[in-house]
């Protein structure tokens, strides 16, 4: 017969009490590392509010000591800067529409269509995400050039309109779709296209919300393609419109702050919006 072992609730209790103070560790140490994400922003914030003389002030100051609006209507009523946040606005909305989309039906094909080179094709768009961005620059050009699309907001939106990691995701998740599903819709008489908008696409909301977000984000906040092929001051887009602020008004650091306290307003609804979706995007991914 098997001993028992008796717990004392003295034990119990000083076990309970090493828990709670490693919960409370735990919980500080993530304190800490957030704020230290968090604190570039919060100093861009405050300092929006600052003039030029006191964001350089040494020692520094972390809020205000007089704030003012008067950098955000500079911003705004001396500088193009509400037509620079439209052609963002509009660059990203379509980037991430059609990215979401031609992502979702190619993952969707890929993951439940067999048909000859399915493997190989599908392993050379996955090789693309080897190739770095700036080695595709010139043949990028080249191609948005050959298309009379230079200087047009069509200029970058074409270029991201496909997406090799939003394939890889989607047929990833897609993938994991019974087929019993789609068959049973199909001996129903619905089309592929049917399907694949009516069963396929209300069971990866989570993956393709945040795939947007991604996209969305990618595209508000790239310069470098913008940059080589926008010439037209009117059809520039936000972070262009920040290196406009740092070089024509090279002392006045309190525009810059307040057109880049501006430019993170979109991000940040976004996020807010969706943020629900990318943690259980995320944690699947994590099981998958």
């Amino acid at each position: 017969m098997a001993d028992l072992v008796v717990v004392s609730p003295v034990s119990i209790a000083r076990k309970r009490r090493l828990q709670r103070v490693g919960t409370i560790l735990l919980y500080v140490l993530f304190g800490l590392v957030a704020f230290s994400f968090t604190l570039p922003f919060l100093l861009m914030l405050s300092s929006a509010f600052k003039t030029s003389a006191e964001i350089i002030k040494i020692p520094p100051t972390l809020l205000p000591a007089n704030p003012s609006l008067k950098a955000f209507k500079t911003v705004l009523t001396e500088a193009p800067y509400l037509t620079w946040y439209r052609n963002s606005l509009i660059v990203a909305g379509a980037v991430t529409t059609l990215t979401m989309f031609t992502s979702s039906l190619a993952g969707y094909i890929f993951a439940k269509f067999d048909f000859p080179g399915r493997g190989p094709l599908f392993i050379l768009i996955l090789s693309t995400m080897m190739v770095p961005f700036p080695v595709l620059l010139i043949p990028s050009y080249l191609i948005v050039d050959y298309l009379h699309l230079l200087n047009t907001l069509w200029a970058l939106i074409v270029p991201g309109m496909v997406s090799a990691f939003g394939i890889f995701l989607m047929r990833q998740f897609i993938a994991g779709i019974p087929n019993d599903l789609i068959e049973a819709a199909r001996i129903d008489g619905a089309s592929e296209f049917a399907i694949f908008a009516r069963v396929v696409l209300p069971l990866v909301r989570s993956p393709m919300a945040a795939l947007g977000v991604f996209a969305f984000l990618g595209s508000w906040n790239d310069y470098l393609w913008p940059l080589i092929v926008i010439n037209d001051l009117n059809k520039s887009t936000v972070p262009l419109a920040l290196t406009f602020f740092n070089s024509q008004h090279a002392q006045r650091y309190d525009l810059v702050m307040a057109a880049a306290a501006l430019a993170v307003i979109p991000v940040i609804i976004v996020f807010v919006i969706f943020q629900r979706q990318i943690v259980n995007a995320l944690m699947l991914a994590g099981m998958k």
